[in-house]
């Protein structure tokens, strides 16, 4: 299938950058807020916890179930629709007179949330080839940033006007960003002569016949695991001795995470010049390592950040360099590929988020840093197989 002609200006790149970094922050506003939250509603911490998972839960199953449409119907109409739904399920999170309402909320936010995974291959297709992994770095670092600045954003404004009020906000700019892209975005349709459920299917049969989606489904899902393994319990962890942190101190410990950005672009400039490959082995590397400072971080503030530094910059490495990676085969697949491979990815941020709230309640902090520890063994210990096939990975596939 001939890819469409591309037209992706740069002014048109920032929005999809911002609308994704909107999308996605709607899923992580709550996790500054938990120990708010479990207050208000008389929850534990592990059932507080089970918040963010119920989100990631519900962006996986979009990301099964929603993400191919992108291969079938036209994308801007299917943007918007999802970017409006995902403020409605905000509005939901901010009525809510009791905890179920509260995770239904957070459940259809999270399920129309995918939204951000139409916008990046759809940025990926109006990219012309020298130019992907650029775009595709700088949409993600929006995607990011959004995940990031969230945090901070849910803290200061809880802190300021009440835990709902964050959700209000949430849901106002998306409403705003449908409108924006429902006047910038083009129209396009790539038709695929497949139904409904052969669609989904699809996604299965390109996980038998493509190793290179099998290889990147794995280390996005480590990777993922380990950033919600951390993010899931580090409120708990500075609210309590000795750090005794305000909602809107932990949600600043957002901004220092946002070096991770600064890895998206770099791991998409290494991608576009054929090292795709050393820019995940990088990343797997840093992401064990940064396991140390965070288990010095319970009494050390500055080897806490450190950490922080250090996981979030590793996780987006390793995160551009497989959607890079995947962009550059089967064009007409794009949003299925997607959708394998960001299932796969939330799957093993909700595992992550499960773990690390049942760590925490257990085992404290100490718990949280040895299950990090195990997910990001087992995301280096796929290196192994990998070095021995080289001729199977070459760099200019950005593999």
């Amino acid at each position: 299938m001939t890819e469409p002609a591309p037209s992706l200006s740069r002014p048109l790149t920032l929005t999809l950058a911002a609308a994704t970094g909107l999308a996605v922050a709607s899923i992580y506003y709550a996790q500054p807020l938990l120990p708010t939250i479990a207050g208000v509603f008389g929850l534990a911490p592990a059932r507080a916890g089970l918040l963010v998972t119920t989100a990631q839960v519900g962006y996986a199953l979009g990301l099964a179930g929603i993400v191919p449409l992108g291969d079938r119907f036209e994308r801007r109409g299917l943007i918007v629709a999802m970017t409006l739904l995902a403020a409605l399920g905000l509005v939901l999170t901010a009525l809510a007179p009791a905890y179920p309402v509260l995770v239904l909320g957070m459940a259809l936010t999270g399920l129309f949330s995918v939204v951000t995974q139409i916008l990046v291959p759809f940025a990926a297709t109006l990219a012309t080839p020298e130019a992907r992994g650029r775009v595709v770095g700088t949409v993600m670092s929006g995607l990011l940033l959004g995940i990031l600045l969230a945090r901070t954003v849910a803290g200061a404004m809880a802190s300021l006007a009440g835990w709902r009020s964050v959700f209000w906000a949430g849901a106002a700019a998306l409403a705003l960003m449908a409108l924006v892209l429902r006047r910038v975005l083009p129209r396009h349709h790539a038709p695929v002569d497949l139904s409904y459920p052969q669609l989904l299917a699809s996604i299965l049969t390109l996980f038998r016949e493509e190793p290179l989606l099998r290889r990147r489904a794995f280390f996005g899902a480590c990777a993922f695991a380990n950033f919600s393994v951390f993010w899931t319990s580090m409120a708990f962890l500075l609210a309590g001795p000795p750090h005794r942190l305000a909602p809107a101190a932990i949600g600043l410990m957002g901004l220092a995470g946002a070096a991770g950005a600064l890895a998206a672009s770099m791991a998409g400039r290494m991608a576009d010049a054929g090292r795709g490959a050393r820019a995940t082995q990088l990343g797997l590397g840093l992401m064990f390592a940064s396991w140390i400072p965070l288990a010095l971080g319970a009494r050390s503030m500055t080897a806490f950040l450190i950490g922080v530094l250090l996981l979030d910059f590793a996780v987006q490495g390793i995160h551009i360099s497989n959607q890079t990676a995947l962009y550059q085969i089967r064009p007409e697949a794009r949003n299925r590929l997607t959708a394998g491979y960001m299932t796969a990815y939330f799957a093993g941020g909700a595992l992550g988020s499960l773990l690390s709230a049942s760590a925490y309640g257990r085992f404290g902090w100490n718990g949280v840093v040895g299950i990090g520890l195990l997910v990001s063994a087992a995301g280096v210990a796929g290196i192994l197989p990998w070095r021995g096939k080289k001729a199977a990975l070459p760099e200019g596939a950005g593999t």
